[in-house]
């Protein structure tokens, strides 16, 4: 139930997520500020993945603990290690993404989820 739960709050956050990258998108067609938001799109693409993989890992988690197994994961290896091709595609090519809004986008799937957790909480109440 735990996993249905999150399925659904990561099916949540990635409808909010593509509306801000439409959003970002439209900012990246229509003003002279492509680098910010090129650099938003791509850390926000890497944020929806890390949340992606914190989803599915946990959901194979919760299988090999039902099946009596025990699970070795590399999940946050691999959101570390999404975290840092992220910084290092923008640090490479400064004059396509902006690194500063790059970390931002990053960290938007994130805020997202804080933000709609409160919302949860306080209807809950």
């Amino acid at each position: 139930m735990i996993m249905e739960t999150l399925q659904e709050i990561h099916n949540r956050q990635r409808r909010a997520l593509f509306f801000i990258l439409a959003l970002f998108v439209l900012g990246w067609g229509f003003t002279e500020w492509k680098t910010v938001f090129a650099g938003l799109i791509l850390g926000s693409l890497f944020g929806l993945y890390n949340f992606w993989i914190l989803v599915r890992k946990s959901k194979q988690y919760e299988i090999a603990i039902e099946q009596g197994k025990k699970r070795i994961s590399l999940g946050s290896a691999l959101r570390f290690a999404s975290g840092i091709a992220a910084a290092a595609i923008a640090t490479a090519m400064p004059e396509q993404f902006d690194l500063i809004s790059t970390v931002i986008g990053f960290v938007i799937p994130y805020v997202l989820l804080l933000i709609e957790r409160i919302i949860y909480h306080v209807r809950q109440q």
